[in-house]
């Protein structure tokens, strides 16, 4: 980022709607916002301008707002002028700030600048991205809470918690040829303690806030010709996946992501598990159990004329995964069809269907929005949204401080510290304390540009 950049950029959706805003930001916001209204504007007062082009021919009238830096949204002076909201005339006004110095906001620009002036920490401007994208009132509301800084205080308390103990560590280090329980041991031991199970309470809440912004994980997965492919049509209510009766027709991994009832799934169709002397296929195999490594959700499709002998070939595949439900596919084929759900040994849901008819997804729908409960999404009261990275940064510093307890309880004082560094700083990469560049560059690049 240039800080001598004034910035511009069109921050409403785009296609014609009742009002659109052209958004400025920089050192030179105000003098091309005051050129364009041919007067001069007032801090935060709502002002009614007739928008002129060099010619002074009128581009538009409606309203400007400036908002002196450095109480503005970036940090920095920030004018907006809101016009009709005709894309043509929003295109000429863009035109015309650019013509007067401007210069075409990058993605998230405005929130990067927000970032880098103090205006919002790292996870808090994520959060400005994830309440746009937000697709219903719980994720919405989540968002919200990130926003406000919910996520980032709960960071914040527990890297306070693990400073105090590098520095008593490290103090504790220059007296290396004492006891380290002479030198506080059992309260560094306590407060490591209490870091972990702090940091253990918001991983929780971080991977329950991933699931409501990004939805659950579901892999489709059964033996060859059970009817995966056409579950996931079925569910997705288009033809996305190629069916054909020939066994082994899926070998790449098909990802779709629908909603239902408000629940949010991004389903995975993969290849029939089976032993396969096919390379391509067996890539396939490969790649169905890497996926089901990582899925929230193990969607077992079997074919309802032989269930046991299909049950036999997932059973193991899907046994580590957290969430599991089995579906009877074809029961339309069997003399009297079921459509009632049971439970099998495991207590895990089964659910009789036909993805050809459709008898029996109005239960799955039920079942899948019972096992969104299950997994903790549906109960927003209370939660933020939370994403891969910031989760993954929790998992890190987590498995920092478990190195840390080992080597406390074996007096191995500079081991402890090297850990404790590294889970601080793995925290720091959440708010953006710690963070380089290129994540930097990354982040902002996935919003509007707008925004």
């Amino acid at each position: 980022m240039h800080a001598a950049d004034t910035i511009v950029a069109i921050a409403t959706a785009p296609g014609a709607g009742g009002v659109g805003i052209v958004r400025l930001s920089g050192p030179r916001a105000r003098t091309i916002g005051e050129t364009v209204c041919a007067r001069p504007l007032a801090p935060r007062q709502a002002q009614y301008a007739r928008f002129a082009d060099d010619d002074g021919a009128v581009i538009d009238d409606g309203i400007a707002l400036l908002f002196r830096a450095p109480a503005s949204y970036t940090g920095e002076d920030v004018v907006e002028l809101q016009a009709h909201g005709s894309p043509a005339v929003l295109q000429q006004l863009l035109r015309r700030c650019l013509a007067l110095g401007a210069r075409d906001a990058r993605p998230g620009e405005f929130s990067e600048r927000a970032f880098l002036n103090g205006k919002l920490d790292l996870a808090q401007a994520e959060a400005v991205a994830d309440l746009i994208a937000a697709a219903d009132t719980r994720a919405a509301r989540a968002a919200r809470r990130a926003l406000d800084g919910a996520f980032s205080r709960r960071v914040e308390a527990i890297a306070a918690e693990l400073l105090a103990l590098r520095v008593h560590t490290e103090a504790a280090i220059d007296f290396a040829d004492e006891p380290l329980d002479t030198l506080g041991g059992a309260q560094l031991r306590a407060g490591l303690d209490a870091a972990i199970a702090a940091l253990e309470a918001l991983l929780a809440e971080a991977e329950r806030g991933q699931k409501l912004r990004d939805g659950l994980h579901a892999v489709i997965v059964g033996p060859p010709n059970a009817g995966k492919s056409s579950l996931l049509n079925a569910l997705a209510g288009s033809e996305r996946a190629i069916v054909t009766d020939i066994a082994g027709t899926t070998r790449d991994l098909l990802r779709e992501t629908i909603r239902i009832d408000g629940v949010e799934l991004t389903l995975v169709d993969t290849a029939g598990l089976r032993e396969t002397e096919d390379a391509i296929e067996r890539e396939g195999v490969r790649r169905a159990h890497a996926e089901l490594a990582r899925a929230d959700l193990a969607i077992a499709v079997l074919d309802a004329r032989q269930p046991e002998a299909d049950r036999a070939a997932v059973a193991d595949a899907i046994a580590g995964v957290p969430l599991r439900l089995w579906l009877l596919n074809k029961s339309d084929l069997l003399p009297q069809a079921q459509h009632d759900a049971v439970a099998d040994d495991g207590g895990d849901a089964v659910v009789h269907v036909s993805a050809r008819t459709g008898a029996g997804l109005e239960r799955l729908h039920a079942h899948l929005r019972a096992i969104w409960s299950q997994g903790g999404a549906e109960s927003a009261d209370g939660a933020f949204t939370a994403r891969a990275r910031q989760v993954e940064a929790l998992r890190r510093a987590g498995d920092e401080l478990a190195m840390a307890r080992t080597a406390l309880a074996g007096d191995t004082l500079d081991l402890a510290a090297e850990s404790l560094r590294a889970a601080h700083d793995a925290l720091g990469e959440i708010t953006g304390r710690v963070v380089p560049d290129d994540l930097l560059g990354h982040i902002f690049s996935t919003f509007c540009i707008g925004k």
